[in-house]
């Protein structure tokens, strides 16, 4: 179904969800990062609620992470169900809980740790139920996937806020990990369904056909594997390597299809090659992963393969192709953004693989990584905060 088109109104940034969610989770994930530079110098810029390993691990999670999901989430079932998504006040207030959150964990101001985690947590289900009003308002079934996913992360959340209230290590942990493998667990959904159609539309191919099993196997893997960490975060005993190996089905599942979507065509597009890549890197992660939970290298490792070749990398390359579609502009590659892939792909490398052979050079990796992440993020700033802030070229609402 189109989207509906009334005539523009209100001020452009809150017109649809990507406009402001976009900005400022880049925005705030240089300065977070910025921070976290700043730390590992010896520099203390911020005491945050928690202490700043716990704000470093829980913002790029539920600052970040979950910023840029609910801003595609709620632009993209727009245009999924033909409903009216989230505009004007309601969308500011939103986004004004979202950025309050991230201010009070900041500059707790002597605030009591449940105020601070009610503000924080307020803003995932909240986000769901808009979610979950355009699609089942149209009975489309298929996209309802999206809402537990959102409540799951609310989960995680709540259980990291939870750890640090009551100084707890476990809930900390095993709720940042599976706040990492929901999100990549939204890419793997949305990536099934936007990376081989805009690969055979922009190479004028026809998308390869779907093999059904292969599918149902790639998804329900990833599924497995969240279920069995949120048994974890619940204080569930898992069987010993059980969660390792749903990993390497998951990440077999997910390879073979990425294979069939015939990325190595799109070597001359970088918001393709970037899809594709950051694609490949949640197959590495999960790899990384089930061989950490042996012992060869801690699991710390295979999480920034995922989190920032995986996710963060496909956010980048789809953020940089929404934001100019859904402005009325033509979709391509602008100057610098490929640069900034490619940084943030060797800073994944470094951050990960590279690492776990050469601990040795942990300092430089850790610098290397969050300079190439400042770099590329502000070059998408650069290009696209005044897009994202002016209205759609062609007149259109959105």
């Amino acid at each position: 179904m189109t989207s509906p088109q009334p005539e523009p109104a209100g001020i452009p940034v809150a017109r649809l969800a990507f406009r402001p969610l976009f900005l400022l989770a880049s925005l705030f994930s240089v300065l977070a990062m910025v921070v976290w530079f700043a730390f590992w110098h010896g520099d203390i810029l911020l005491r945050p609620h928690g202490g700043l390993m716990w704000w470093h691990q829980h913002e790029m999670i539920f600052g970040f992470g979950a910023a840029v999901a609910v801003g595609f989430l709620l632009t993209a079932a727009q245009n999924w169900t033909g409903q009216p998504s989230l505009r004007g006040a309601p969308l500011l207030g939103l986004v004004g809980l979202w950025l309050a959150a991230r201010l009070l964990i900041a500059f707790p101001m002597g605030l009591p740790a449940g105020v601070l985690m009610a503000i924080d947590l307020a803003f995932l289900p909240l986000a769901a139920l808009a979610l979950a009003r355009m699609v089942v308002a149209v009975r489309q079934w298929r996209n309802l996937v999206f809402v537990p996913i959102l409540l799951l992360l609310a989960v995680a959340n709540l259980a990291m806020h939870l750890g640090v209230m009551r100084g707890q290590l476990p809930p900390i942990r095993e709720g940042g990990y599976l706040g990492v493998l929901l999100i990549a667990t939204l890419m793997v959904l949305l990536g099934g369904r936007v990376i081989p159609f805009f690969t055979s539309r922009k190479l004028g191919r026809p998308r390869p056909a779907d093999w059904p099993m292969l599918e149902r196997l790639a998804l329900w893997s990833i599924y497995a594997v969240v279920l069995l960490q949120l048994a974890v975060v619940l204080g569930i005993e898992l069987p010993a390597g059980l969660l390792g190996w749903v990993m390497l089905v998951a990440a077999a599942a997910n390879g073979v299809r990425l294979a069939r979507w015939e990325g190595w065509r799109a070597l001359h597009e970088p918001l393709l090659w970037g899809l594709h890549l950051s694609y490949a890197f949640i197959v590495v992660g999960l790899v990384m992963w089930a061989l950490a939970m042996t012992g060869v290298f801690r699991v710390e490792l295979a999480l920034h393969a995922l989190a920032i070749g995986g996710i963060a990398s496909m956010m980048l390359a789809m953020m940089s192709r929404v934001a100019l579609g859904h402005t009325g502009r033509e979709i391509r590659t602008l100057p610098g953004i490929g640069v900034g892939l490619v940084l943030m792909f060797a800073g994944a490398l470094l951050r990960s693989p590279v690492l776990a052979m050469f601990p040795q050079i942990t300092h430089w990796t850790y610098n290397l990584s969050i300079l190439f992440w400042c770099i590329a993020y502000l070059i998408f700033l650069f290009h696209y905060t005044v897009p994202l802030l002016t209205a759609r070229v062609d007149g259109k609402d959105g």
